[in-house]
């Protein structure tokens, strides 16, 4: 079945940096099978709403998540990011902040 797709492209991204904070964009693209200008677009919207800091070591960029903060959405409860991730990487009942 195509075009079907239960986790948005946010929650794919963040699920790329959880694998490896210090991933390169390029990476991250084609993790989420997306273009790096795409990409760029919902890393800088995820650190605009304050579910990533982005952090400058030389010249790479590394990425820490705050999975405490709330699931965004409609009937999204008291969850947080940070359930979902671990659901999706399978570490348990939550990422711990």
């Amino acid at each position: 079945m195509t075009g079907v797709s239960f986790i948005t492209n946010h929650a794919r991204v963040l699920l790329c940096i959880a694998r490896d904070p210090g991933t390169r964009l390029r990476d991250i693209a084609v993790c989420v099978d997306l273009t790096e200008r795409a990409t760029h677009g919902l890393v800088s919207e995820l650190c605009e709403a304050g579910y990533l800091t982005k952090h400058r070591l030389g010249a790479r960029n590394f990425y820490e998540l705050h999975p405490e903060l709330p699931l965004r959405g409609a009937d999204q409860g008291d969850h947080k990011v940070g359930e979902l991730l671990s659901l999706l990487l399978d570490r348990g009942p939550k990422v711990e902040a």
